[in-house]
């Protein structure tokens, strides 16, 4: 940091930061020591900077805990840049668009864009969005879930998302099966039998197997053979007539149809041949009246499978906007979350750590938060960092006004406390809303502090006054804030043993964690969300439980 705007910026963001850390009071001291720390190169301005640091945490220090919060946010996060949706070749009410989910489970925090983007676009346009669940028949990973068919609906109108129509693949199986043989009987395709080896040799080398010049009565034999059975799962697919010397081999007669055998939660095993995606999408594009496609640019060979197929068909073609990948700093993966629930190490899809939307509802998130947050990225091509404390910043601004203050002490220590005579605190409910009243916690002769807070020698109680800190007891001090304030030191929440009730958070890492919160949550309903002061914001998931869900800090 060389320039004196840079070495400010640098100052407030640590000193905002360390307030917040510290029950809304910064300690110059510790400030400087971070930021030599952290930037070792400003070790030889350290006797000029501290004058500054110490002015800053003055400053600081007067702010309320929310204007030190939005001061940590502003260097936490970039500024929100607002994206311009639009469409090419679109009329008002003209528009049609869809989603296609695979319903291996409920949607989670990296699908939300597929959703809010196609929404968004629908309803600026007035068009038709339809919901089409794409359970064709999935791999051995990736199966189709019965209970998927309702979470996902639920899932959009959570998220509030409009349809106007609701398509199921698996009841368009014999329209995929009209083109299939037709495709048969053009020429377009043909049934290969070839072994694994056999076809990675002949793609690699871009030579065409036997299979692909046999007559087109055996194509439509072997066809029928697939369905009635006398063709064993693995033992023959259709493949697209594509060009063997195609410059990707992947490209190279791609199947589109393949016999698989599981049952399917919807038909059961009335159906053995099923399509692939890519050509299930091609015919419903155009059947469906699509007018526009939002995909990622990870799917560029779907892209061209579909092209490639409209030209066949002779097709208008819908238009096709791809999109770059949301890259999250957590492990989103469906298949993953589906397998360890089934394994019992995940208790089910509300876990937090399948970041599910339902497990989002559960931490307290709300859906504005998610819209804007995935809105946010717009429907740039370029491959996008989303760190989750964006959608975490997003939320805190929708429930921070709304949610009343408590004290929750995590790792609880008993003190005994000395004092005069009797102590009562008068602690806001909300701090920047006086009307809503205040909670009273007197200081007995038992309180219970953090386990890291009994390290220091003096404290300030939260509303009660300044306490010496000696062998598990509290001695009060004084109650003088002016001297808390010029000596630094740190404002600690407490609770009354008497007033405390056993708590539960339910931690992201889906850990949970026991300790003490004060017996006034029990004026909250289920499903509001607290403030845990100093701790994080939390969600009310079972009053006669005392279940907390933490959402975020």
């Amino acid at each position: 940091m060389t320039s004196s705007l840079s070495e400010d910026t640098l100052i407030e963001k640590y000193v905002a930061k360390n307030a917040i850390d510290y029950g809304g009071t910064a300690s110059p001291k510790a400030v400087i020591g971070k930021i030599l720390a952290e930037n070792p190169d400003l070790k030889p301005q350290a006797k000029a900077l501290l004058p500054r640091i110490e002015k800053y945490c003055e400053h600081i220090n007067q702010l309320s805990v929310k204007e030190q919060q939005q001061i940590v946010e502003k260097y936490a996060y970039p500024e929100k840049e607002e994206k311009e949706l639009a469409l090419p070749n679109a009329e008002e009410g003209q528009v049609v668009m869809r989603l296609a989910p695979f319903p291996s489970g409920p949607l989670h925090i990296g699908n939300a864009r597929m959703a809010v983007l196609n929404d968004e676009l629908v309803k600026k346009y007035s068009g038709i969005l339809i919901l089409v669940i794409d359970d064709t028949a999935g791999s051995q990973e990736k199966q189709p879930i019965p209970e998927a068919y309702d979470m996902i609906p639920q899932d959009l109108e959570w998220l509030q998302v409009d349809w106007q129509q609701t398509v199921y693949k698996s009841d368009r199986l014999e329209t995929y099966y009209a083109y299939g043989k037709q495709f048969l009987k053009s020429g377009w395709a043909y049934v290969c039998q070839c072994d694994p080896e056999t076809l990675r040799h002949n793609r690699k080398e871009g030579k065409a197997c036997a299979c692909r010049s046999q007559s087109l009565d055996r194509n439509i034999e072997l066809w029928e053979q697939m369905h009635d059975g006398a063709i064993g799962e693995g033992e023959a697919a259709v493949r697209l007539k594509t060009d063997m010397g195609d410059k990707d081999p992947a490209f190279r007669d791609r199947v589109i149809f393949r016999i698989s055998e599981q049952h399917h939660p919807r038909v059961g095993t009335q159906y053995r041949v099923w399509p692939l995606l890519e050509f299930s999408w091609a015919l419903d594009d155009y059947l469906l009246g699509v007018t526009h496609i939002l995909r990622g640019k990870d799917l560029m060979m779907e892209t061209r499978m579909e092209q490639f197929i409209w030209e066949l068909l002779g097709w208008k073609q819908p238009t096709i906007l791809h999109h770059g990948t949301l890259q999250f700093d957590v492990d989103i993966s469906k298949s993953t979350s589906q397998r360890k629930i089934a394994d019992n190490m995940y208790s089910g899809w509300k876990d937090p750590r399948t970041w599910s939307l339902l497990s989002l509802q559960e931490r307290g998130i709300q859906p504005e938060a998610v819209r804007s947050f995935v809105l946010n990225f717009g429907l740039s091509e370029t491959d996008v960092q989303a760190p989750i404390k964006t959608l975490y910043k997003e939320n805190r601004s929708l429930i921070d006004a709304e949610a009343n203050r408590y004290f929750f002490i995590s790792q609880p220590v008993s003190y005994t406390v000395v004092k005069n005579d009797t102590m009562t605190a008068q602690i806001p409910v909300h701090p920047d809303q006086p009307e809503r009243g205040q909670r009273t916690l007197s200081a007995q002769e038992q309180v219970y502090i953090e386990a890291h807070d009994g390290r220091e020698t003096e404290v300030r109680l939260k509303g009660l006054g300044n306490f010496a800190i000696e062998k598990h007891t509290l001695t009060f001090v004084d109650n003088a804030p002016e001297r808390a304030q010029k000596e630094k030191l740190p404002i600690i929440h407490w609770l009354p043993v008497d007033d405390a009730i056993t708590a539960t958070v339910v931690l992201p890492n889906g850990a949970e964690q026991t300790g003490f919160v004060e017996r006034h949550v029990l004026h909250e309903q289920e499903d509001d969300i607290i403030q845990c002061e100093r701790y994080g914001f939390c969600r009310i998931n079972d009053l006669s439980q005392r279940q907390l869900y933490y959402t975020h800090d």
